[in-house]
């Protein structure tokens, strides 16, 4: 690899923009897996609800319907691992050929980088379609253990062991559901990481559009206002 023409085909508001994309992906983590106590996400609202859905599940009869729903989010999370792996594999098929994308380039903007430097930015949606890949097959994974522990609920519900297994299997259903989170966010970053081929300044933008989406989301929008709906709250 010719290091000089790497060096020579970036400038430093392309650091300043890998930089900042980087840094709004683990903020946006950091920010909706521990918000503050008087804004909770909506990550964190359906926490509490998976837990209630344990609770619930102890004294439902017949149990089908919970085995149905973990199914479906098993199901999931196989799609979009699947979809990773194509985008993945599609990747390495436009590195071997990037000559072609370099004329795509060209069209879109009248920089003139070379291969090398397109390569580099392909890289970086690479990584963040491998890193969705793995986050998806591990939440696939924990659903599974999901499923193994609430099949080891015993029907009694006095028995002593149904409440703690019960709450096992809703902090690994919880812990699925984050790294389910986790690679979906990695999905909207490495989209927005595309824009690098544009330019630098396309990518900063992109990276804020992708943040303003996914906080939107997760803190201002309709079915946040559903979920904190307190018409469902009654005491027990």
């Amino acid at each position: 690899m010719d290091w000089q023409a790497v060096i020579a085909g970036f400038a430093m508001i392309d650091v300043v923009a890998v930089g900042f994309l980087l840094a709004a992906w683990v903020a946006a983590t950091l920010v909706i897996e521990h918000p503050p106590a008087w804004r909770p996400s909506v990550s964190a609202l359906m926490a509490r609800y998976r837990r209630e859905w344990m609770e619930a599940f102890v004294t439902r009869n017949p149990r089908i319907f919970d085995s149905q729903i973990v199914a479906s989010l098993r199901q999931g999370t196989s799609f979009f691992a699947s979809a990773s792996m194509i985008a993945i594999g599609g990747g390495f098929a436009l590195l071997g050929n990037a000559e072609r994308l370099q004329g795509v380039a060209q069209d879109l903007t009248p920089s003139t980088d070379p291969v090398v430097v397109l390569e580099i930015k392909l890289i970086l949606m690479l990584l963040f379609a491998s890193n969705a890949f793995l986050k998806f097959v591990w939440s696939h994974r924990l659903f599974g253990y999901t499923s193994v522990l609430m099949a080891a609920v015993p029907n009694d519900p006095e028995d002593p062991a149904t409440l703690p297994r019960a709450r096992k299997a809703a902090e690994i259903n919880i812990a699925g559901a984050r790294s389910y989170n986790r690679g979906l966010r990695s999905v909207y970053f490495g989209i927005g990481a595309s824009a690098w081929l544009i330019g630098a300044w396309a990518l900063i933008a992109a990276t804020l559009v992708t943040s303003a989406v996914i906080l939107r989301r997760e803190f201002w929008s309709h079915s946040r206002a559903v979920l904190l709906d307190p018409s469902d709250i009654t005491e027990r």
